[in-house]
């Protein structure tokens, strides 16, 4: 009696110790591979609070909607898409923290975002060593597709647009005397601010001021009155919408007319709400959307995103639109959500008509976006001013 017991209870720990291997070789539910699992999982990486919440939260928005627009058509392979949304602040150790989440937990086939070129750069760097793709709806700056092969974006660069936005202001408006203020503190502006010098100084230009100010500071009574005392014909700025907004007041007060351009850092919705008249036709910044004017297929995404969220949708919304799309278009030609397989696919993309404007990646994963746009600020909302072409 006391043998048969002693040799029962070791079938049942034999038994216990067998099922617990067989659930940690894959057998229970989000411990496989990203292509073994139930859904195809897509992180998104975005600010959803913090200082860069105006471009994380469009973003989701879109996201959200292009999941919904392929699932409501069967999904991606047999299989819907799920999309997995946390906030990263704004922050690289947030930033940092999620994407190795969505990696080793949540086993995501890719993470779409961030707008940020700095943040996009902790996160790539982190997908690269992973072999899971990363596709950023925003980063301009450089540096970005370099990290390596699963590293790609579908935004408007800063080293194609920026010059073409200079050779309309000097050839076009007449600005030949320009100031440039730079913001120290943020990497976009800094990363911007050589690549505005040089399209100036190659195009005829002269640069009559070069400034500085911090993210977060409010007070530019300083750099307003050297602008003044500078007979500026346009300012440069290269930083982000707070502080352009704020600068703008000061320009006003000062009673000095002049325009601001600067890059799609600017496109926040709180630019409008910050700078008010200061800020009306007085700012024009360039970037790869607009609703104004737009294609069979961007009207189509416009008048989709306006009746989902009661808003007009922006640059973000229709770059993490398009990337979901591009995706999943990836995954569907390489019959695969296995990153190491579908990202050749997205490397091999020619002339995609999304709703932000047609791309194509180049052999270096880097994307050709045309034409330029330059909105302003009328009547509290961003408008087209011009359209530019793209010359590479």
């Amino acid at each position: 009696m006391k043998i048969n017991f002693r040799k029962n209870v070791a079938l049942l720990l034999c038994f216990m110790m067998l099922t617990t291997l067989l659930a940690g070789c894959g057998g229970s539910k989000g411990n496989g591979k990203a292509s073994d699992q139930d859904t195809i999982k897509l992180g998104f990486l975005g600010a959803k609070t913090g200082s860069v919440a105006n471009y994380g939260l469009p973003g989701e928005k879109g996201m959200k909607m292009a999941i919904d627009e392929i699932n409501a058509q069967g999904g991606v392979l047999g299989k819907q898409l799920e999309g997995i949304y946390e906030d990263n602040k704004g922050e690289s150790s947030e930033i940092a923290n999620i994407a190795t989440k969505y990696i080793t937990q949540d086993k995501v086939a890719a993470m779409v975002g961030d707008p940020c070129t700095g943040l996009t750069k902790v996160a790539a760097d982190i997908a690269q060593k992973n072999k899971v793709v990363i596709f950023s709806a925003g980063a301009t700056g450089a540096g970005v597709v370099e990290i390596g092969d699963y590293v790609f974006r579908n935004t408007l660069l800063d080293k194609f647009a920026a010059p073409a936005v200079v050779d309309w202001m000097i050839n076009k408006q007449g600005w030949k005397n320009i100031a440039i203020i730079t913001s120290l503190n943020n990497g976009y502006s800094t990363a911007l601010t050589p690549v505005f010098k040089e399209a100036i100084l190659a195009k005829g230009g002269k640069i009559v001021l070069e400034d500085s100010v911090n993210d977060g500071e409010t007070d530019f009574t300083a750099q307003v009155t050297k602008l003044k005392n500078a007979k500026a014909d346009v300012l440069v700025f290269t930083g982000y919408y707070t502080e352009a907004a704020l600068i703008m007041n000061e320009v006003k007060k000062k009673g000095l007319d002049i325009k601001l351009i600067g890059g799609d850092g600017l496109y926040g919705q709180d630019l409008a709400k910050l700078g008010q008249s200061a800020v009306e036709e007085k700012v024009i910044l360039y970037c790869g959307f607009s609703s104004d004017q737009p294609s069979p297929e961007t009207d189509k995404f416009i008048k989709a995103y306006q009746a989902k969220y009661n808003e007009d949708p922006d640059m973000f919304s229709a770059q993490y639109y398009d990337a979901v799309m591009i995706l999943a278009k990836a995954m569907e030609e390489a019959q695969s959500a296995d990153p190491t397989v579908f990202k050749d696919k997205l490397a091999q993309l020619k002339d995609y008509p999304g709703v932000s404007g047609k791309t194509t990646i180049r052999p270096d994963r880097e994307p050709v976006k045309s034409p330029v746009c330059l909105l302003t600020i009328k009547n509290g909302k961003f408008a087209l001013e011009d359209k530019i072409p793209v010359n590479i």
